[in-house]
């Protein structure tokens, strides 16, 4: 069975306990790394330069603490990044938040309307607990 390694399991001490539960839950299922948790004012800018992020600190759900924000991506990271491989993970997390009452939102369907194809910025590893 699928466990989180060390890197993973310290970048989720800082994430809120029930975005912590959901994720465990998630690695059950399928293989996952945490790749960000919290992030601190200086991670946030560099994510804003690089692109990797639309919000400057401290908007964003990363910067709260805990985080009520996680990027994860299937373990081990694919070569190339497919949109296909994100789709199926998002759905397994979708599918346990659904089951567990939590009402989250999805990188790659900010809206949640599931078109997957009416989004302006495409951040499909990012998930975060609603409200």
């Amino acid at each position: 069975m699928p466990a989180f390694g060390e890197r993973s399991r310290s970048r989720l001490e800082q994430v809120h306990p029930l975005m912590r539960q959901l994720m465990e839950r998630v690695v059950e299922i399928i293989d996952i790394t945490v790749l960000t948790g919290h992030r601190t004012r200086e991670d946030q800018t560099e994510a804003y330069n690089t692109g990797k992020s639309k919000l400057q600190w401290p908007d964003s759900k990363h910067n709260q603490l805990p985080s009520t924000a996680v990027d994860i991506a299937p373990y081990p990271i694919p070569t190339g990044w497919k949109p296909q491989t994100f789709y199926y993970v998002a759905g397994v997390v979708k599918a346990e938040a659904h089951h567990m009452g939590l009402k989250i939102r999805w990188g790659g369907d900010w809206d949640g309307d599931d078109d997957l194809h009416d989004q302006t910025f495409n951040d499909l590893v990012h998930f975060e607990l609603k409200g």
